[in-house]
């Protein structure tokens, strides 16, 4: 299933908009709603309880008040920590959403969206089965389905399994040698391969071959235009007001 996006859909949130508001929080996707954003990426994982919630860590340090592994943490303690004060104390209401919390938000603001799953090693195969689930249950069959990607394969391969209708896309920091076959066996709509090491004949390639490019983070104006140049449908920002102003 192709993605297909053209306009202001070019420019994805990356976890919301998180120059304005903390990652990966209720308050980053309002913000990048408010500043025309039409698309969101944001990560899932599961607590040690097997709950998803959008986090992009192993580690809880960066982003909450809390110590040790989300791994390690039910989601009961996990409701109780402070995710948004590390970035400002207009924020220190802020918790670690759930996965249900935030696809209840985001179809509400009609917002299409991309979630990574993040899984623990070992648990790939659960995670992604537990993310979908969750996920089917709660985002409305009148909305765009969401674009479910990984660096994981095998959390890749699951989702072909669990929700053969919705797109999927392997994340990558540079385009393997395989890439043809394992999209081809893991039937990935997009290829997502970080900005550094990105070129032009990639990009063509992945078109030629029926995927299409979404690259991540992308932060300068100038090489979002280069790489949209090159065909790629889209770029995921940290600044996605700044770039939707300037694709207008």
């Amino acid at each position: 299933m192709a993605v297909s996006v053209s306009g202001p859909d070019k420019i994805i949130g990356h976890r919301g908009a998180p120059t304005l508001a903390p990652e990966n929080t209720l308050a980053s996707f309002r913000k990048a709603a408010m500043c025309g954003v039409r698309w969101l990426e944001f990560d899932v994982a599961l607590t040690m309880d097997s709950r998803p919630v959008v986090f992009h860590d192993a580690d809880l340090s960066r982003t909450t008040d809390g110590v040790g592994l989300l791994a390690d943490t039910t989601l009961d303690a996990l409701s109780g920590l402070d995710a948004g004060s590390w970035f400002s104390s207009e924020f220190s209401t802020e918790l670690v959403p759930t996965l249900e919390e935030t696809l209840d938000l985001l179809a509400t603001l009609g917002l299409r969206v991309n979630i990574e799953i993040k899984p623990d090693p070992g648990r790939e195969s659960a995670t992604t089965e537990v993310v979908l689930a969750t996920a089917k249950t709660c985002w409305p069959s009148n909305l765009h389905p969401p674009l479910i990607s990984s660096f994981s394969r095998t959390a890749v391969a699951v989702a072909k399994n669990e929700a053969p209708d919705w797109p999927r896309g392997l994340v990558v920091d540079r385009l393997p040698a395989d890439w043809k076959n394992v999209a081809n066996t893991l039937g990935v709509a997009v290829m997502l391969p970080e900005i550094t090491h990105l070129t032009e004949p990639e990009v063509r390639a992945i078109t030629r071959e029926g995927c299409e490019t979404i690259t991540w983070t992308v932060n300068e104006l100038h090489k979002a235009e280069t790489v949209l140049s090159w065909g790629a449908r889209a770029i995921c920002t940290d600044i996605p007001g700044d770039m939707v102003k300037a694709f207008l």
